[in-house]
């Protein structure tokens, strides 16, 4: 493989469970009561996918933006702070840059959050290309922000191979026709990311580093 697009929300860092937590708290300042679990399975994907999950058309226009907005400033001051990064997640992207791959990140988080993030991580300079939120109008399961990282590496699918612990990228990433590998470390079950169209499956940042000589990478 010549590239790699790594996901980050429960790829790299351990953050899946606190946005889960920041869109149950949003829903319920609306008026929206949804069980952990159920919402915890919707992390993966955009405001933009997540609210018409849960809200009617008409709630939707009447508060799905304010709603959205909401949740990004609860995050930032509730949660955003007891994020920690996956053990060996820098260390794991270090590699891959050492081995001459081409990196790039392709993540449903705003701008500004992704930039902490990869902060957090130190991993800033380890990165060819920053793909987010921002870039595109349709969040994962639609493969428009691996498209838009593809555009920006100005590389072939089948040059390239997503990283992801999700469902919905691995989806999107077969959608175009790149191969996915899975880690469990964001809590989605083996099964539905095999189903999803994963290829193969790692417990997370460590298991592929460890095994990185003999995996697709």
């Amino acid at each position: 493989m010549h590239s790699v697009i790594f996901d980050i929300d429960g790829t790299l860092i351990d953050s899946v469970d606190l946005h889960a937590k920041a869109w149950q708290d949003a829903f319920r300042h609306f008026g929206v009561e949804i069980g952990f679990t159920e919402i915890r399975s919707q992390i993966g994907k955009g405001g933009d996918e997540i609210l018409p999950t849960y809200l009617s058309k008409k709630n939707e226009r009447e508060f799905g933006e304010e709603l959205k907005e909401w949740r990004a400033d609860h995050f930032k001051a509730t949660y955003m702070e007891s994020i920690k990064p996956f053990h060996k997640s820098h260390e794991l992207l270090e590699r891959v840059k050492h081995e001459g791959k081409l990196l790039a990140v392709g993540s449903s988080a705003k701008k500004d959050e992704l930039e902490y993030y990869l902060n957090l991580l130190n991993a800033a300079n380890l990165f060819d290309v920053v793909t987010s939120a921002d870039d595109v109008n349709k969040s994962k399961p639609n493969p428009d922000i691996f498209e838009a990282a593809l555009s920006k590496l100005q590389v072939s699918p089948s040059e390239t191979i997503v990283v992801g612990d999700s469902p919905y990228d691995a989806a999107a990433a077969v959608r175009i026709g790149i191969p996915c590998i899975g880690f469990l470390c964001g809590g989605f079950s083996k099964q539905s990311l095999l189903e999803a169209g994963a290829q193969t499956i790692y417990k997370g940042p460590e298991d592929l580093l460890n095994k990185l000589e003999s995996s697709p990478i």
